[in-house]
């Protein structure tokens, strides 16, 4: 294990969507803004999509904690999560109803329905409100898509009483333009994308992973192994994090106390990754090692409720 060689507490490249290792970069930044002023607002069905591994699922599981620790709105949120949307209509109400914890007697359509508009009604009459999160979104079929729209019908004159955020891979844009969709598409109010990181945001990636796992000294990251994890990892966040990963413990079986570029060729060799072209005028991919100016700029009213978020979790796990 590298952690104790790199005087790390633990694994700081870990493939799990976990709140504590967040980076707000630009992208994900906007999106989470969108997002919880989607819920707090309740306008109702939000659509939120980027490329494979860019961290839509961590952004998700952000959200869902930032509402359970009340960080946005002091008031009750009852959320629910759906990781595998390949169901069946019936398969798709059993999980609802699991996930918002609903005690429902019968498992009718009818009596789920009712169970379900119950609930939203009593967190409602509480001044709370109630999301439904539906992860890998594209791969819905339209059956579900059209009782999830049905679904939102049941609201208020101060708003809906349920909020959908759909998160998925770009192609969910075009499961919404077919026509069968387009009553729900019509209902979207809120759309935002995430994209790669840039080669200064991924340096800000590594390194605050490295701090939330407890570093406490210098990175065992050189300037020029980081750009090079950048040219392999094209800026995806899974991808930089297997690369992160495998150079560490190639560091610690080559007994290495810093990782250079060797090394980062090494892990991408095993990871089978390409580097991704150099491109004409992207001067900061053009110069390896470039100095980075690391200082940060004012903390944002969002910046500092992840900052409250993340102390929130330290403190439980304690």
């Amino acid at each position: 294990m590298y952690t104790e060689y790199y005087n790390l507490k633990e694994q700081p490249f870990r493939l799990t969507p976990d709140p504590r290792f967040l980076h707000l970069a630009a992208p994900h930044s906007v999106a989470l803004n969108a997002l919880l002023f989607s819920v707090v607002l309740r306008k109702g069905f939000a659509v939120f999509t980027g490329p494979v591994g860019c961290g839509k699922t961590t952004l998700v599981h952000t959200l869902l904690e930032l509402l359970a620790q009340r960080r946005v709105n002091k008031t009750e949120c009852a959320s629910a999560l759906i990781v595998n949307p390949t169901l069946g209509r019936d398969e798709f109400f059993e999980l609802l109803i699991d996930e918002f914890e609903i005690q429902c007697k019968g498992s009718s359509k009818s009596q789920r329905l009712l169970a379900l508009e119950k609930m939203f009604r009593e967190v409602d009459r509480r001044d709370g409100t109630c999301v439904l999160f539906v992860d890998e979104a594209h791969l819905l079929s339209l059956e579900l898509l059209e009782e999830i729209r049905l679904l939102s019908n049941v609201d208020t004159p101060k708003g809906k009483l349920l909020q959908v955020i759909l998160s998925g891979q770009p192609e969910l844009v075009s499961v919404l333009d077919q026509p069968e969709t387009r009553a729900l598409k019509q209902r979207i109010a809120t759309r935002c994308q995430i994209r790669a990181l840039s080669l200064a945001e991924t340096r800000v990636y590594i390194a605050e992973r490295l701090g939330s796992a407890g570093l406490a000294g210098p990175s065992p990251f050189s300037a020029a192994s980081i750009d090079t994890i950048h040219l392999y990892a094209q800026g995806i966040p899974r991808l930089i994090n297997l690369m992160c990963d495998g150079c560490l413990s190639i560091g610690v079986q080559t007994q290495r106390n810093r990782i250079e570029s060797d090394i980062v060729h090494d892990a991408a060799a095993m990871l089978d990754l390409k580097e991704a072209p150099i491109e004409i005028g992207q001067t900061e991919r053009l110069i390896i090692g470039k100095p980075f100016n690391t200082e940060q700029s004012q903390p944002s009213a969002l910046d500092n409720l992840i900052k409250a978020m993340k102390q929130g979790l330290i403190e439980v796990r304690s």
